[in-house]
């Protein structure tokens, strides 16, 4: 649509500065000295939707983070497209890796650095800004909802409660979530599922206070010692997870889809090269594309114990710690993963220590179908503006609301994410490039134009 694009060139400096305005919020939702910077940017996304054209605009307060919601009712009888995202944000420590202040964003050879570009502020703005092109050129081809949540960081746990709560206000005939990645802008693809998550964390107590290495070492169980034993048990020599009855659940990729997979270009060299390290790493049996995609992993986030100040101090700690999460495939239940976890931790532990292990949040993987006309106006809208047709893969991440929202609302998810896997999420410099985000903003219109034309 030729108004589409002309809208956007003329104002494509002006949807760049809303953005950077929106990432200098430092929205940490795990962080509770952010909580006012939370409402802040709550408030922020209302005014950016009733600025794009939105009939009506609403910041819920929860007993966590708001949550902020939108919509556009252009004919209650065409088909109605819910928008999920997320404003909140990782911490960004370790603030020294970062070559720019994370709450400062800048633009930096075509990319925009900031905590949030594309995880997941960058992308669900997209949706705002193609919502104000379809609105400002009397071109919107159905209804839009928006909602979007301040807790997809730590678990959404709120969010779920909302939706049980609204089920007419968010009534809708599909949703779609900006907040994944392609393969490539050269190669574009469609994420056809994420992964669940599971995520505790183990606390090993030894001695009752710290003690003198010299004079007790040998003598005392060292609780950091113990934890890392522990840790490492839970893999076997083929990278396979040991804890029994974890893949009990898991439901096998067909040959079919593993080679649908294959197709996807992949460049060991240069996967190695982005990464920095000399050899990859996982189960046996599988490409890198599976591991991160169709296998369940176990991951240590953080362990930490005893002096890590500057110097040395010979000391035996008294306490351990670590954070572990595991990915999930279809089947498997975060709610039976954690307690699988918990009950391992617990158990494997020698008399020597004591622990104690404790959920913190989790969410289920999800499948999509690739023959819906939801789905099918998302590769539709790829391949007009791309020219080229999308690859369906499965992501590697988790958006723990997705099983949620698909059983209270009844209606499927469609993911169309624009970020990079190269795109540092969760970690120091992360960045969007603005090709991504000009390019999101352009092709959203279209799917709002062919799934209204299939209904």
């Amino acid at each position: 649509m030729t108004s589409w694009k002309d809208y956007q060139e003329k104002n494509k400096d002006r949807f760049l500065q809303e953005l950077l305005d929106l990432l200098r919020i430092p929205s940490v939702s795990a962080k509770s000295e952010c909580r006012e910077d939370m409402k802040r940017c709550a408030e922020a996304v209302k005014k950016s939707l009733l600025e794009a054209g939105v009939d009506r605009a609403e910041v819920y307060n929860t007993d966590g983070h708001p949550i902020v919601y939108g919509e556009k009712i252009v004919d209650p009888s065409k088909p109605t497209v819910l928008v999920y995202g997320h404003y909140d944000v990782q911490p960004a420590e370790p603030l020294e890796l970062w070559n720019s202040p994370p709450f400062e964003p800048v633009v930096r050879d075509g990319k925009i650095y900031a905590r949030g570009s594309a995880d997941d502020k960058g992308q669900f703005y997209m949706h705002v800004k193609a919502l104000e092109i379809m609105t400002k050129t009397n071109s919107l081809p159905g209804n839009i909802k928006f909602l979007i949540e301040g807790e997809e960081e730590v678990g959404s746990s709120n969010l779920g409660k909302f939706v049980r709560a609204n089920k007419e206000l968010l009534k809708a005939d599909v949703i779609l979530i900006s907040d994944s990645s392609m393969l490539s802008m050269d190669t574009p693809s469609i994420d056809i599922g994420v992964r669940g998550l599971s995520y505790i964390q183990v606390e090993v107590t030894g001695p009752n206070r710290d003690l003198h290495s010299g004079i007790y070492g040998g003598a005392v169980a060292n609780p950091i010692l113990i934890l890392s034993k522990m840790i490492a048990s839970c893999h076997d020599e083929n990278n396979r997870i040991t804890i029994p009855g974890f893949y009990d659940d898991v439901l096998e990729a067909s040959e079919a889809e593993r080679k649908l997979m294959a197709q996807a270009p992949y460049d060991e060299a240069a996967y190695k090269h982005d990464l920095g390290v000399k050899e990859l790493w996982g189960e046996k049996g599988y490409t890198t594309n599976e591991r991160t995609g169709i296998r369940p992993t176990l991951e240590l986030n953080g362990i930490w114990g005893g002096y890590t100040g500057e110097g040395s101090k010979t000391v035996l700690p008294s306490k351990a710690f670590a954070k572990i999460s595991a990915r999930l495939v279809p089947n498997q239940s975060s709610e039976k993963i954690t307690a699988m976890l918990l009950d391992h931790f617990r158990k494997i532990a020698p008399a020597s220590v004591r622990v104690e292990a404790e959920a913190f949040h989790g969410g289920e993987p999800y499948i999509t179908p690739i023959d819906s006309p939801a789905y099918q106006a998302a590769a539709k809208a790829i391949q007009t503006s791309f020219g080229k047709n999308a690859i369906p893969v499965r992501g590697g991440g988790s958006i723990p609301i997705c099983s949620i929202m698909e059983k209270e609302l009844g209606v499927k998810i469609v993911f169309m994410g624009f970020g990079l896997d190269s795109d540092n999420l969760h970690s120091p410099n992360e960045k969007f490039d603005l090709f991504n985000y000009y390019k999101g903003i352009e092709t959203i219109p279209y799917f709002h134009k062919f799934f209204a034309e299939s209904r």
